[in-house]
């Protein structure tokens, strides 16, 4: 019998029969032969069905085949340079294991909700299967960027007593007899961790209550969190750019029939090397004056703001130094001017918006202390996070990466919606 292959190794036995178990992508006839666009997961290739040299059974059964019905498929493989994986099939055999009826996602144009409510279906299409497998990519590179630089994987909980950032946006559980909330960030258990392991990661998912209903925002989205002990906010930077640097070119490298796929423009990631340009907060207020934006200093950026700003690049561009009031209690004032903070945003080119958020953290007691009081924050139920700074402070700085937005710009996505498989949105919890 032949030996069993899938589509993405079928380079290594041309002139070999093989068996690959598959579904119909699509097929075509041209009368005496019949063209199978087959995929199996890995890959796609072109089985070909010539008529005088099967028996009529065999081609019965191609005759059959209705979109994504299963089978093995038996056949030699050939080299065929004007394919996309450079191979076909010459098929001698097929055993049909389903025929499916009525496939409700056809090759027409079908609408965003009708493809929402079968995305189980619609992962099999191959743009949304390139995506899957670019951010399948994007995770391998940043756990070997952080594996091979020195950091540690840690696991913050998903029940939370607290937040980071204020409750207003979490969603509300009970914990047995008490309030609990579903993490919207892993950053100050990360701290924690960095202060015993000096420097960490955390990879997991993360959950905004949030109303809204923007192209760039996920109810449950997944988290990147690094945290440095004895590192300030210069050094962060640093590492943001070799990082989001390594994640792109690892794509570039290890995806391109992906990217063709998603006609992604290529030249445009090929762009994306460290270092990375730099704007503060008071000049991008002054540039977007100029372009006729009508925004106050100490007022925050939204989706048009970031826009303009990063349009001057063609390269993510860091806006640093915001004002105080308008971020995190634990971001640490600029020594030289305390109303802006040593932190910054990565704004990912061509209208992606932020990407990364990080910042130097306050490692000072009594300044935490103030910021708590500032924000009505419990001293009790952060308890735990006021010990970091009592028992061996030290400077240091972290950020967050969202994977959703990240996989949108380097796939060139209009929607999140696309770069997760089971998006959680506003009006969506089916499938």
């Amino acid at each position: 019998m032949a030996n069993k292959s899938v589509i993405r190794q079928v380079g290594e036995h041309v002139g070999e029969t093989v068996v690959i178990g598959s579904w119909l992508n699509n097929k075509r006839s041209s009368g005496k032969i019949q063209f199978l666009q087959l995929r199996d997961g890995t890959g796609y290739i072109q089985g070909v069905v010539v008529k005088s040299e099967v028996g009529e059974e065999v081609w019965e059964k191609a005759k059959s085949l209705t979109q994504e019905s299963s089978m093995y498929v038996t056949g030699v493989i050939r080299e065929e340079p004007r394919s996309q994986s450079g191979y076909e099939m010459t098929v001698t055999d097929i055993e049909i294991i389903h025929l499916t009826e009525n496939y409700p996602i056809t090759p027409k144009e079908h609408g965003v909700d009708f493809l929402m409510d079968h995305r189980h279906l619609w992962l099999r299409s191959p743009k949304q299967r390139a995506v899957m497998v670019i951010r399948a990519e994007i995770i391998r590179a940043i756990q070997e960027f952080f594996n091979t630089n020195g950091f540690t994987k840690m696991d913050p909980p998903i029940l939370t007593p607290t937040s980071a950032e204020g409750t207003t946006n979490l969603f509300h559980t009970k914990y047995f007899d008490e309030d609990a909330y579903l993490t919207q960030s892993g950053q100050l258990y990360m701290e924690a961790a960095a202060m015993a392991l000096g420097k960490v990661y955390s990879f997991g998912p993360t959950f905004r209550a949030e109303k809204s209903k923007t192209r760039r925002h996920l109810i449950e989205f997944w988290m990147i969190e690094p945290e440095m002990a004895f590192t300030d906010h210069e050094e962060s930077l640093i590492v943001q750019e070799n990082f989001v640097t390594h994640v792109v070119q690892s794509v570039l490298k290890n995806c391109r029939l992906e990217l063709e796929t998603l006609d992604r423009d290529i030249s445009k990631l090929e762009n994306i090397k460290a270092p990375f340009p730099r704007i503060s907060y008071d000049d991008a207020i002054e540039y977007l004056h100029t372009q006729g934006f009508d925004i106050p200093w100490g007022e925050d950026f939204g989706a048009p703001h970031e826009t303009a700003i990063a349009e001057r690049y063609d390269k993510p561009v860091f806006i640093t130094n915001y004002p105080a009031g308008i971020k995190a209690f634990y971001m640490k004032p600029d020594p030289n001017r305390p109303e802006v903070v040593l932190c910054a945003d990565m704004i990912a080119p061509e209208g992606y918006g932020e990407i990364i958020g990080g910042s130097q953290r306050i490692d000072d007691p009594e300044l935490m202390e103030e910021r708590f009081k500032e924000h009505n924050l419990s001293p009790e139920t952060y308890q735990w996070y006021m010990d970091l700074r009592r028992y061996g402070s030290v400077p240091h700085s972290g950020f967050g990466l969202g994977l959703e937005r990240t996989v949108a710009w380097v796939c060139g996505l209009e929607h999140v919606r696309e770069t997760i498989p089971f998006p959680r949105m506003l009006y969506r919890l089916y499938p």
